[in-house]
């Protein structure tokens, strides 16, 4: 039977930084939770905060699962973490701008070319262009899973969009409001101040031709995109304009946005689309999405974009692989957090391997995410694994597989009380002049008795992440 790491607890015991919270569940009577419960749900959706679940019919629209009970880290874990975290985010944007210039990582060897320079995510309309400060990915989501007291593993990278932010900030405002006594007994320290770092960052890159003071704006697809919530929240807390593709206009070597005093220089954008949809002119013809002319005057240095186009080729899970070598090759370090041991379908030998074992991994696609197009080996069925098998086969290069890792729990409540679900985290990490990050991150819950996938399309939920301070 395998065993999992209890956050709260070690040997039995209440682990130090959980004592007050299990005090306060003991005083919490049952009634008093679910009314709070109903309170945290009613303020979620006052908020409008959802997430949009398409193809299964119905309203897609759906609130995602809160649970009240905070999951808490040591000003000593966050430290490790917050480290490891920074140097993952460095070496990712070394290895973007070097595949993009002069390809010295793929020259020694340390990664296979075709990796790179065939994989989808690769823009060749890049290729020998720099962006501001040598930054690509502008906010790097780490996906961190725990599997003891000290064993963190980081489970993928996320260098093109990550989403979820919003969650963190609103998870701790409705804590705050619920349980302020919480807040006075605790030492937490804050995420607030993450929107105006991102403003900061985000303005940081700004492109040589701008002013003094660059105006940045949000591009979003539109009130149907699964985020759009969390697009409309940042861009109302950082202060800038939340824009669509028909709201900008390229205008000789600039971007502009239409008002309604007339037109206006647009210095960064910070996009919230995908690469194939950002210009028609030089990536997909019939996307109404972006803007005609916008690569143009990216590449003549008129505007910055963030997350560049292209740094989606630092987070393939192929690529993920090669992570820590890029610490060892760019920075001369070993790497604070460990990778995944991974098994690429593509190399025959792990190919074999999968084929042989796929009862007991875990299989995803390599351009997958949301837990869509992915493999629980343990949790499946002979037919599904034989479907799947099939799938493999057909398209080896399409998947990676990993060992189903014995996930940390943390106390979370349910029906029948409170018990322990698997969780994973998901730190923002910006990337501008300077790396930095809040003491946090998301918080996901797979809120199902035994299941390992936190997505909230595959039924997880969030919770308050607290970093005690020291």
């Amino acid at each position: 039977m395998t065993t999992y790491f209890n956050e709260m607890y070690e040997k039995g015991r209440v682990r130090p930084h959980y004592r007050q919270l299990e005090d306060w569940t003991k005083a919490m009577p049952a009634e008093l939770r679910e009314m709070k419960q109903a309170e945290a749900e009613a303020l979620f959706r006052r908020i409008g905060i959802t997430f949009a679940v398409y193809g299964e019919g119905g309203d897609p629209d759906r609130l995602i699962p809160f649970d009240m009970f905070p999951r808490v880290f040591t000003a000593r874990e966050w430290s490790r973490l917050e480290r490891g975290i920074k140097q993952r985010a460095r070496a990712l944007n070394a290895f973007l701008c070097d595949v993009y210039g002069r390809g010295e990582i793929v020259r020694a060897g340390r990664i296979p070319a075709r990796l790179v320079y065939r994989n989808a995510a690769y823009e060749k309309s890049v290729v020998g262009f720099t962006p501001p400060k040598g930054v690509y990915s502008h906010v790097v989501g780490i996906d961190l899973v725990r599997t003891g007291a000290d064993e963190f593993f980081v489970l993928e990278d996320n260098c093109r969009t990550p989403s979820g932010v919003s969650y963190m900030l609103e998870n701790r405002e409705i804590m705050m409001r619920m349980f302020p006594e919480l807040f006075r007994e605790n030492r937490i320290e804050p995420v607030d101040s993450y929107p105006e770092k991102l403003r900061r960052t985000l303005a940081s890159v700004a492109p040589a031709k701008c002013s003094s003071d660059p105006t940045v704006v949000l591009l979003t697809p539109g009130h149907f995109n699964s985020a759009y919530y969390e697009h409309s929240f940042l861009a109302d807390l950082m202060g800038v304009e939340l824009v669509e593709g028909a709201d900008l206009f390229v205008e000789g070597e600039f971007l502009y946005m239409r008002t309604t005093e007339g037109p206006k220089r647009v210095d960064v954008l910070y996009r919230r689309i995908d690469d194939a949809f950002i210009d028609p002119l030089c990536f997909r013809p019939d996307s109404m999405l972006g803007v005609p002319g916008l690569m143009d005057v990216y590449r003549s240095g008129g505007v910055t974009i963030c997350s560049a186009p292209g740094a989606g080729v630092a987070d393939d899970k192929a690529v993920y692989t090669f992570v820590p070598e890029m610490v060892r090759f760019y920075l001369g370090e070993e790497p604070l957090l460990n990778n995944v041991p991974t098994w690429q379908c593509g190399k025959e030998e792990d190919l074999k391997h999968v084929l042989s074992n796929l009862s007991d991994l875990v299989v995803k696609e390599v351009h997958g995410s949301g837990g869509y197009g992915m493999l629980v080996g343990p949790k499946s069925s002979k037919d599904q694994i034989a479907a799947f098998r099939a799938r493999i086969e057909a398209d080896p290069d399409n998947y990676i597989a990993q060992p189903t890792l014995a996930l940390s729990t943390t106390p979370t409540f349910v029906n029948e009380g409170i018990a322990p679900r698997h969780v994973d985290l998901r730190p923002y990490c910006l990337v501008g002049e300077r790396i930095e990050l809040v003491p946090g991150g998301l918080t996901r819950v797979a809120l199902t008795e035994g299941s390992l996938v936190v997505n909230s399309s595959q039924g997880g939920g969030v919770k308050d992440t607290w970093v005690l301070a020291e």
